[in-house]
């Protein structure tokens, strides 16, 4: 799955790439709903991680990808992007 040296291990997410301008680093987001029991209602969060973008597989802004968790790689980066799920499509939007 991934032709990196990095070994991941603990948590993998689903989520849209919303930022690519960092090298080698994407920002990738996704939705969650949290419970608040004083109103026993569900609200809408946002995760928002930073992740490791290998050469080979180069996610860009809009795509859906799919991150696992891995060593630290710096000071905010600790997932790593292991494959792209859908690619962004330019011409319908």
């Amino acid at each position: 799955m991934t032709e990196n040296k990095v070994s991941t291990r603990g948590r993998k997410f689903i989520g849209e790439v919303v930022s690519d301008k960092m090298s080698k680093t994407v920002t990738v987001q996704w939705d969650r709903r949290k419970y608040i029991p004083k109103y026993e209602r569900y609200e809408k969060r946002r995760t928002k991680v930073k992740a490791h973008n290998p050469e080979t597989i180069n996610a860009e802004k809009g795509d859906i990808v799919k991150i696992e968790e891995t060593r630290p790689i710096s000071k905010t980066k600790n997932f790593i992007v292991t494959e792209i799920v859908k690619k962004f499509d330019q011409t319908s939007n």
